[in-house]
C-alpha cells in the first residue's frame, strides 16, 4: 500500500524512515539535520561507528545503511544517500532507483512492514521533483509486487512524506495518473 502525506517525517510512527543522508552520516541539512536533531545524539553516535568504505565515505551514492531510530518514534533510520543532479546523463536515475531499491530491501530485511521516504535528492541535490518522483513510485511499485508474489500477499505500507504541498501534489499524481 502507498500513501502521500505532507508532514515532518520525523514524527512517523513507522518500523523505518529514510534519510536523505550525506555520504560521512553524520548529519546535515534538510532532512537529514532534522532526523538527526529529533533523534538525539545516540544516532549521531552510532552514524560515527559506521565503518567508512574510503575515506569520509560511510554510505556511498546509492546505497543504503540502516540504524537504529534512537528517540524518533519510528524503530529504525535508514540511510541512504542521493545522487547530485548534473543532467540526467551521468548515472543519475540509476542511483536515484537504487536508493530506494537498497532502502526497500534493508527494510523487508530487517523485518519492517512500514517504511516513510522523503523526497530523496529533490532539495539541495538538485534533481527534478517530478523525475524524482517517477522513479520512487516505479521502484517502490515494483518492490510491493515482488514482494506480494514472495510473501504471499503480506501487507507492507510504504509512504511519501513531503515537506510541501508541491511535492505531495506531484507524488500524488505520479501515484494516481
Amino acid at each position: 500500500m502507498i500513501k502521500i502525506i505532507q508532514g515532518d517525517i520525523t514524527t512517523l510512527a513507522v518500523d523505518a524512515i529514510v534519510n536523505a543522508a550525506n555520504q560521512v552520516m553524520l548529519g546535515g541539512g534538510g532532512v537529514d539535520g532534522a532526523i538527526h536533531r529529533a533523534a538525539g545524539r545516540e544516532l549521531y553516535e552510532v552514524c560515527l561507528k559506521v565503518p567508512e568504505v574510503r575515506p569520509g565515505v560511510r554510505c556511498p551514492t546509492g546505497e543504503a545503511r540502516i540504524t537504529l531510530g534512537f528517540k524518533l518514534p519510528a524503530k529504525f533510520v535508514i540511510h541512504t544517500v542521493g545522487p547530485v543532479y548534473r543532467d540526467g546523463q551521468h548515472g543519475e536515475p540509476e542511483k536515484l532507483a537504487a536508493c530506494y531499491r537498497n532502502s526497500l530491501a534493508l527494510a523487508a530485511e530487517n523485518g519492517c512492514k512500514s517504511i516513510a521516504f522523503p523526497c530523496i535528492s529533490t532539495g539541495i541535490y538538485g534533481y527534478p521533483k517530478e523525475e524524482a518522483a517517477k522513479i520512487a513510485v516505479r521502484e517502490v511499485e515494483n518492490f510491493l509486487t515482488q514482494r506480494r508474489r514472495e510473501a504471499g500477499g503480506a501487507e507492507f505500507e510504504v509512504i511519501f512524506c513531503c515537506f510541501s504541498e508541491r511535492d505531495r501534489v506531484i507524488y500524488n499524481e505520479e501515484v494516481m495518473p
